[in-house]
């Protein structure tokens, strides 16, 4: 079976572009980096970058189906007891 053109290389990102694409701040990219909560990097030369499959699976995991769902629900209640 031939292979199509989106089959091709994995396109990379570097931080900057990788947070423009998810809407986020550079910064907050390098805080989810450091912290091993946010999407799956790569050092390549001593560059990080991130593959934009990889940046699309991450964002795809915070999508719920409504603000009651339990994982919302929870982080609610804990930021609640934060602020008390």
């Amino acid at each position: 079976m031939a292979a199509s053109l989106s089959d091709g290389p994995p396109r990379y990102l570097r931080t900057y572009d990788a947070a423009l694409f998810l809407r986020l701040s550079a910064r907050t990219m390098e805080k989810h980096r450091c912290c091993g909560t946010g999407p799956v990097y790569r050092k390549l030369g001593g560059r990080v970058v991130y593959a934009l499959s990889d940046l699309e699976h991450w964002a795809n995991r915070g999508i719920v189906s409504s603000t009651s769902d339990s994982t919302m629900v929870r982080a609610a209640r804990l930021q609640r007891q934060r602020e008390e």
